[in-house]
């Protein structure tokens, strides 16, 4: 296993002050027998505030899907009374607990859809949903009728949401997907299943990156949008996934998450290798795997890349590119690829049978 990889998921969270638990959260195994339950009132410092939870949430609306996922794997599908803003199908493993889920939108709610569903708690992924202009509701607004909100760590830097506004100073470390689950565990009271999943998705992780390295070889993660192109920055999850693989970013010194560039900055960028988006929401032009072959190969200018010419494209799911548990996913289809091209990039020529 590469020794980025070992060292990503033993170091403590980094660059996301405000964003802990105001208390370590122990290893469950650690506990003494009979202990691990939560004890209320649970008060968590969440991105530059303090929330208080007076008992497990009976009534949760998750506003992303990462969130969601997270949730479902945790066992809390009956506590789920409304989702919202997905990029891809629900994971297989979840499909069931996910049936009697309420989607309440496939981007985001209004601020009344959400009110209609009663609930009691709210989770994102991304801060935008509770940016004042532009968002689903403010975490004020929430707490001022008596509803309790929670954002992911992953989308904290220095107290403040890097979605909603805020330029990423460090870069996302998995760590904080780490303590997201932990934490999220911790307020419905299931420490003992976060811990089981977190440690899942550290084996998996492991398993996903034994011997994989990809020599340096630079990438470009392409997210969505045909006429500006969103990609992968250098500081945010996607990086992550080429890291642990042995690639560079093209993009590496970018410090937005999803900066939009023009084409002709890709071209002149010549990614050895490219990242493609399958995005199921049809939002922007572009959104899934065809769309994006088609374009890469018609257009004038990314005709013209190495990568196009010779189909180094690795497909991906859009959650898989997002800080969410799907990483793994990701890492995996990235292994798969390696195997199954690792020759032929040393000689030059695509391997036809690609997955």
């Amino acid at each position: 296993m590469r020794a980025r990889t070992a060292a990503l998921a033993a170091v403590v969270l980094v660059g996301l002050t405000g964003c802990g638990a105001s208390e370590v959260v122990e290893p469950a195994q650690a506990a003494p027998a009979g202990e691990g339950r939560t004890e209320y009132p649970l008060t968590l410092e969440n991105c530059g505030q303090d929330v208080t939870v007076e008992a497990a949430p009976a009534r949760v609306v998750s506003l992303d899907q990462n969130s969601t996922e997270i949730l479902l794997s945790l066992g809390l599908e009956d506590r789920i009374v409304g989702t919202a803003s997905w990029t891809d199908p629900v994971l297989d493993s979840l499909a069931e607990a996910n049936e009697g889920v309420p989607r309440l939108a496939d981007n985001a709610p209004t601020y009344e859809v959400l009110l209609g569903a009663d609930p009691d708690f709210v989770t994102a992924s991304f801060g935008r949903h509770y940016n004042t202009e532009g968002g689903v509701v403010s975490r004020d607004r929430l707490g001022e009728t008596g509803i309790g909100s929670y954002l992911s760590p992953t989308d904290c830097d220095n107290g403040k949401s890097v979605n909603g506004g805020t330029p990423r100073t460090t870069p996302l470390t998995v760590d904080a997907l780490y303590l997201e689950i932990r934490e999220l565990a911790r307020i419905f009271d299931v420490a003992d299943r976060g811990e089981k999943l977190v440690a899942d998705l550290k084996e998996r992780a492991a398993a996903a990156t034994e011997g994989v390295d990809l020599e340096g070889r630079t990438v470009m993660f392409w997210f969505a949008d045909t006429k500006t192109p969103y990609v992968a920055g250098g500081l945010g999850a996607a990086s992550l996934l080429a890291t642990d693989t042995g690639m560079v970013n093209v993009l590496k010194d970018a410090t937005d998450d999803w900066p939009a560039v023009g084409w002709e900055s890709v071209v002149e960028a010549d990614p050895d290798i490219l990242v493609l988006g399958d995005l199921q929401r049809d939002r922007f032009p572009g959104d899934r795997l065809d769309d994006k072959v088609e374009f890469l190969t018609q257009d004038e200018l990314t005709s013209t890349l190495d990568a196009v010419q010779e189909e180094r494209f690795i497909p991906l799911h859009g959650a898989e590119m997002n800080p969410s548990i799907r990483f793994v996913d990701g890492l995996e289809k990235i292994q798969a690829w390696w195997l199954a091209n690792k020759d032929s990039l040393n000689t030059g020529q695509p391997n036809k049978d690609q997955p």
